[in-house]
């Protein structure tokens, strides 16, 4: 584990600015996130990164989680971070809106007789007061609107009990595959700029959202070994970039194989992310 690092310190945005977004300002930008990944969540299920199980013990002694506590997963998706408190034993109510999000992990944890599966959104959880003992956010956070949400969870949290804020972030100038691959995603994506701004947040910007309550940081390494097909897959699940049938769709698949074929080493490739986890009282 890692403590007590910058996110997104003097980091440019794809449009090459280096201005802080304003990310308390942020709901009016999408129309509808919501629906963003319909069409995705069969590659997102098989080729998005799972989280270190170091997260886990991590909020275990720091955030006070206990072995018997409820869990509420903000933007569950496909469940791959609920799948993690669900190997513990822990009841996990899964909020997701996308039907088809939501489906996939009702197909995959079906055997898992602790995970609820709920229509739902983080801005009006239906989850009655003071229900469950600890929330958490993989990779979805970016997607709320801030202030509705933070009076959800506070509603729906018991006394006391914390909120953990967590995201896989690509090492993008880790070498130059990882710089690279950005390249193609900000060549290609539709509206990378936008939605890059959205989780491009800075600690700052996060703390607030926890304040007048301390907000504590923590980062682990994380990583996904991948072949061709995964390394498409993963390009594939991301909202912003274009499906089939539109004009850039096949130069950026042969643009992509041409990026595997230099970087790949014995048939794979290594993606780097650093695991990010804010967590505190809200």
């Amino acid at each position: 584990m890692i403590a007590n690092e910058n996110l997104n310190v003097n980091r440019k945005f794809p449009d090459g600015s280096t201005h802080p977004y304003n990310f308390v300002m942020a709901s009016g930008e999408f129309r509808d996130p919501t629906q963003r990944f319909s069409d995705r969540a069969e590659n997102y299920r098989k080729y998005r990164p799972g989280y270190p199980p170091q997260i886990y013990d991590y909020l275990h002694k720091q955030a006070g989680l206990e072995r018997q506590d409820v869990i509420a997963d903000l933007g569950s998706g496909t469940g791959l971070l609920s799948s993690l408190f669900l190997r513990r034993g822990h009841e996990v109510y899964g909020i997701e809106p996308n039907e088809a999000m939501r489906k996939s992990a009702e197909e995959d944890l079906a055997e898992q007789q602790n995970f609820k599966s709920i229509n739902g959104r983080a801005e009006s959880i239906p989850l009655p007061d003071a229900s469950v003992d600890f929330v958490v956010a993989g990779q979805a956070f970016h997607w709320f609107e801030p202030k509705a949400t933070r009076v959800e969870v506070k509603r729906i949290l018991k006394p006391g009990r914390q909120t953990a804020l967590i995201w896989n972030n690509r090492r993008i100038e880790l070498n130059p595959f990882h710089r690279d691959y950005e390249q193609l995603l900000g060549r290609f994506g539709i509206d990378y700029a936008k939605v890059a701004r959205r989780w491009m947040i800075t600690n700052e910007e996060i703390a607030a959202w926890f304040a007048p309550h301390p907000m504590v940081q923590a980062s682990f390494p994380n990583s996904k070994h991948v072949d061709a097909e995964g390394l498409r897959g993963g390009l594939l699940s991301a909202s912003y970039i274009p499906t089939e049938g539109h004009p850039n769709y096949q130069p950026m698949l042969e643009a992509l194989d041409e990026l595997f074929a230099r970087y790949q080493a014995g048939g794979f490739v290594q993606i780097e992310y650093k695991t990010m986890v804010y967590h505190g009282k809200v």
